[in-house]
């Protein structure tokens, strides 16, 4: 599989409030912590609506007093039939009234404080942040899509890597076993070995008809942030199953025009040249589908030489086993060979 590193989050950094900015507390690039003050804007205006709110509770809050004050002195005289229901009414209204307007007063401290809190723009998640899109002094607009963008941040522990997988290959891996979960392994493009391990976390709910292929994910610890959001990587996914495999050096596979060959020597000492189909390559070993068979005598050095119908004078040789991936099953047991070694 072929596919790209993306950010497990990313969140684009706009402002809950208006005003100027007045403070810039990081780095461009540099890794933020969740909560980490990011920009400061201009608290003084929303610090004075601030204090008016809480005035405006005084004010209410007094109103209720009296009001409830005024409702009890009328109680003590419906007794004495000094004093009409409907005024008692009146004034349990406005006891009503008054608490109403005492809520919606301590409502408005909260939406003020709130204003001013917002006056600091904190980081909404971990990651590596990218550089700033504004300047200290410059006035931001509050809002979601026509809000003044800040800066962004990518989530990168973990990290996803999103790959297209063929129907066929979905299909086998299904039957064999491969569903959410599974081990895989990455390789970068100036890596040799699949060094990078990680699991499948999801597979999309259906194959795009135009293409025939289907999204799939994985995910992938990432605690150093190398593994950055567009990096281009190989993918193998491992479906838990141990298979054994005739394997020979990546090197000793030849290109004969369109086909590809393995130089083999006879038991007469002759060259002849066997085409072979190809399996994914292992740790610099190659898999052999077909083509081959235990018994053969490959030549592993020397091929250059080597010519089919040309005489080769051969030694007993090794082809090395492969250690499985790490944290995987033995995907693959290479077999021993007979090296030789063409003049």
């Amino acid at each position: 599989y072929i596919g790209r590193f993306e950010a497990s989050k990313a969140v684009e950094v706009r402002p809950r409030v208006s005003g100027a900015i007045t403070g810039i507390h990081f780095t461009d690039g540099q890794i933020v912590r969740q909560g980490q003050p990011l920009f400061t804007i201009d608290p003084r205006p929303y610090r004075a609506a601030l204090a008016e709110a809480r005035a405006s509770a005084a004010s209410a809050r007094s109103d209720l007093a009296l009001a409830r004050l005024e409702l009890e002195r009328a109680g003590r005289l419906v007794d004495v039939e000094a004093v009409s229901q409907s005024e008692i009414d009146r004034l349990r209204a406005r006891v009503n009234a008054a608490n109403a307007a005492l809520a919606g007063a301590d409502a408005r401290i909260a939406a003020r404080a709130l204003d001013v809190e917002f006056t600091v723009v904190r980081a909404p998640l971990s990651g590596r942040i990218s550089d700033r899109q504004i300047d200290a002094g410059n006035l931001v607009s509050a809002g979601d899509a026509g809000g003044t963008l800040l800066t962004t941040i990518n989530a990168l522990d973990p990290v996803y890597f999103t790959f297209q997988g063929s129907e066929a290959l979905f299909l086998k891996t299904k039957r064999e076993g491969g569903d959410k979960g599974a081990a895989v392994e990455v390789r970068l493009q100036d890596e040799s070995d699949y060094r990078w391990k990680g699991q499948l976390d999801f597979t999309d709910n259906g194959l795009d008809p135009r293409s025939g292929t289907i999204r799939a994910r994985a995910s992938f610890r990432n605690p150093e942030m190398f593994l950055t959001p567009g990096m281009f990587g190989n993918m193998r996914l491992s479906t838990g199953q141990t298979a054994r495999a005739l394997l020979v050096p990546a090197a000793a596979v030849q290109t004969d025009q369109a086909r590809k060959i393995v130089y083999v020597v006879g038991k007469d000492g002759m060259v002849t040249a066997k085409p072979v189909e190809l399996g994914p390559e292992v740790d610099g070993l190659r898999v052999i589908r077909s083509g081959l068979t235990p018994a053969d005598q490959i030549v592993i050095n020397g091929y250059q030489f080597a010519r089919p119908g040309t005489k080769a004078v051969t030694k007993a040789g090794k082809i090395a086993a492969v250690a499985p991936p790490k944290g995987a099953a033995d995907a693959v047991e290479p077999l021993s060979a007979q090296a030789t070694f063409a003049r």
